[in-house]
């Protein structure tokens, strides 16, 4: 304890020194003012959550702005999703597919959400002169569906949905299985990503296990579902993340179909 109590402050020193020189923290009012008022946790924000958290390759740039961004909308925290957008389009997520995880977490996390980062999403589109166009997909076309996969899944829906809530299994059905994760503007893979993200950031996890699968068919591999978690510790905390372990292990304990 005694040799790890003298190399931590030496690591944050030399990590501090690193990313000063990078200047990797995005120059805006929170952290501005967390310079100013809050140093140790500018100093984490520097050495530990952009000089470090974000340099892991277990996830590229792009995948850990998806996560990043569906932890902000998911939990309603607007003030960060400016320099996230940015940040996001910087990692080479294209604006169209911005829109599209705000339109798919409008049924995941509520509609109040999606519809606030609506308008932050426009406003860093405008600043950067991206223009309506470059929101919308390049395809109109509906993507094709695992028939069975989905047969098993519909099943499933009118066995412990129908009974109780008849319209809610058909909004299910119609216009979330049948539309919604058949749109364009996302990959599977993404928008399986996404779902797990905010669904861990929100501490509903009696869902994640079906999402989390979903992902795994999609080509999500196992160090990268742990890393979600692990980038979700810094921006979602850290019970959230630890709840999430046991079920990522059970889902990639089981074996290939």
């Amino acid at each position: 304890m005694k040799l790890l109590s003298t190399l931590i402050p030496t690591l944050m020193v030399s990590l501090s020194a690193q990313v000063t020189a990078q200047d990797v923290v995005p120059d805006t009012p929170a952290a501005r003012e967390a310079r100013e008022t809050a140093p140790q946790l500018f100093a984490y924000t520097q050495s530990v959550l952009f000089g470090d958290l974000w340099k892991r390759t277990e996830l590229t740039p792009r995948d850990r702005s998806l996560v990043t961004l569906s932890s902000l909308l998911a939990n309603g925290q607007a003030a960060q999703m400016t320099s996230h957008i940015n940040l996001a389009l910087d990692n080479g997520v294209k604006p169209s597919e911005i829109i599209g995880l705000i339109t798919h977490l409008a049924f995941y996390t509520g509609w109040p959400n999606a519809m606030s980062a609506v308008g932050i999403a426009k406003s860093v589109f405008k600043q950067r002169g991206i223009t309506p166009d470059k929101t919308r997909p390049e395809s109109s076309e509906l993507l094709p569906v695992d028939k069975a996969a989905e047969a098993e899944r519909a099943a499933a829906v009118k066995e412990n949905v129908a009974p109780i809530a008849p319209e809610l299994a058909r909004y299910t059905d119609d216009v979330l299985f049948a539309d919604l994760w058949r749109q364009p503007d996302l990959a599977p893979r993404d928008r399986s990503l996404i779902t797990a993200a905010a669904l861990i950031a929100r501490g509903q996890l009696d869902q994640l296990s079906f999402h989390l699968n979903k992902a795994r068919e999609s080509g999500l591999t196992k160090t990268q579902a742990a890393e979600v978690a692990t980038q979700l510790a810094f921006y979602a905390g850290w019970p959230r993340a630890m709840s999430a372990l046991p079920i990522i292990k059970a889902v990639y304990a089981q074996p290939d179909k």
